[in-house]
């Protein structure tokens, strides 16, 4: 009851406002002033606030409250410890037996006939590095822009 009579009065409080501003002759304005003014009338007529004072003032409220968070916490805590993989101290996965095992294969054998001849662009030639050089794709945009 105390945070209704707080609404109306502070509505009360922003309509004399606004009636004091279109006076002035600044109707725009005093026009968003009651606006403004009318919001905590329609929030008690709606029952908001009464319904935001029963949250606010019980316990068992704010118990839940915390008894969600506690649940978020755990969740995160599960998603973490999940994305961090095995531990150390795991053990690592042993291989199921009469499935088939997969050999590591090299990353040039691994993409097939089409894409390992393709032939490059006349205005884009990259020099021939040698095979041990990892730089000569950065050196060659170095000496295209004089550097």
């Amino acid at each position: 009851m105390l945070a209704e009579t707080i609404c109306s009065a502070a509505s009360v409080a922003g309509l004399g406002i606004a009636a004091l501003t279109a006076y002035r002759r600044r109707f725009l304005t005093a026009t968003r002033i009651a606006a403004y003014a009318l919001v905590p009338v329609g929030l008690v007529m709606t029952g908001v606030v009464q319904w935001a004072t029963e949250v606010v003032f019980k316990p068992a409220v704010w118990a839940g409250f915390g008894v969600l968070g506690l649940a978020w916490l755990l969740f995160a805590t599960t998603r973490v410890v999940e994305r961090r993989g095995p531990g150390k101290a795991a053990k690592p996965a042993k291989p199921v037996k009469g499935a088939p095992t997969r050999e590591a294969v090299a990353p040039a054998a691994s993409l097939g006939a089409g894409t390992a001849a393709r032939p490059q662009s006349a205005g884009r030639q990259r020099p021939q590095a040698a095979a041990g050089d990892d730089f000569s794709d950065i050196e060659a945009i170095l000496k295209k822009h004089g550097i």
